[in-house]
């Protein structure tokens, strides 16, 4: 696990800091060959971000390349990105995120990942 990443995670505040170490840890065991590191002052994972928000976290996801059936899983209207909200732990249904984060993986293609 990145050191920076840690470190992001660990100044938050909670419910901030709990969201988003579930989301890493969903993230790490779904896709364990992502490369993560801290781009633009967030944990990035190649295709998908995470961030903590005022009130929330978001949970970002690359959608160039998906179907316009698979884009309406997601919030936003981005061409490049789109995210999904947690503002509680009872928000993550881990079910649904491992399986986006899978189809993104498997389809998507890094049009704006900022590399």
């Amino acid at each position: 696990m990145n050191k920076e990443v840690t470190r992001y995670i660990e100044k938050q505040k909670s419910p901030q800091k709990e969201l988003c170490k579930r989301l890493r840890r969903i993230i790490l065991k779904t896709v364990p060959k992502t490369d993560e590191k801290l781009k633009m002052g967030v944990p990035w994972y190649s295709k998908y971000y995470i961030v903590a928000l005022k009130d929330s976290v978001n949970l970002g996801f690359s959608v160039t390349g998906l179907l316009k059936k698979d884009k309406d899983n997601f919030n936003g209207q981005g061409s490049f990105m789109r995210h999904l909200k947690f503002k509680e732990m009872k928000d993550i249904d881990e079910k649904r995120i491992v399986r986006l984060l899978k189809l993104v993986d498997k389809k998507a293609k890094c049009g704006s990942c900022f590399r």
